[in-house]
């Protein structure tokens, strides 16, 4: 857990006794390669923070087609937010692209954290600007630029991509097909 610890004292100013309440009831867990770590139709309530692995976030639709909206790399906090937040069932599943270890941080420690922490809440805020920026950027990315232009810019906001994700994921991903971008990498050479 020493890896949320540095995380979270860069992010806020706080103890070390702040951070051992915080995470007292948080577990570190490894997941396999395709494993499933949040299901829809179950109300999330778990954040996790990846110490290391790859996380893909998709949605399958009613033809049963699979879709990559997110992936969350080391370093990074990924739950279905919104779901979590209001104590819905989630739509989304998180899926280890590889071996993937996390914090996983329960519901309670959350709502302790937001209570009890001194800068709780400015962690909240900043964990959520982030995601929003992330989320506004990709709807721009989708409309105001090409295929080409998505696929050139997806190693800035996910580095080493191309080494560690299915080409079909990234093709799902960027809202194209395996074969469309099997032409935009050829289109490279």
């Amino acid at each position: 857990m020493e890896q949320l610890r540095q995380v979270m004292r860069q992010m806020i100013n706080v103890s070390d006794e702040e951070l051992d309440n915080f995470l007292k009831s948080a577990a570190t867990k490894t997941y396999k390669r395709q494993e499933t770590l949040s299901k829809p139709e179950h109300i999330p309530n778990e954040i996790f923070f990846i110490n290391k692995g790859l996380i893909r976030v998709l949605i399958t639709d009613n033809e049963g087609v699979e879709h990559s909206i997110h992936f969350s790399l080391e370093n990074q906090f990924i739950a279905d937010y919104s779901n979590f937040i209001q104590k819905k069932p989630s739509i989304y599943s998180l899926q280890a692209v590889e071996e993937t270890e996390v914090v996983a941080i329960p519901r309670a420690a959350i709502d302790w954290g937001y209570q009890h922490l001194k800068e709780g809440q400015k962690m909240g805020r900043l964990i959520a600007e982030f995601y929003f920026i992330y989320q506004d950027d990709r709807i721009k990315n989708m409309y105001a630029r090409t295929p080409k232009q998505r696929y050139d810019s997806i190693t800035d906001v996910f580095p080493n991509i191309h080494n560690r994700v299915p080409q079909h994921m990234i093709a799902s991903y960027l809202g194209i097909t395996a074969v469309h971008l099997s032409r935009l990498k050829k289109s490279d050479i």
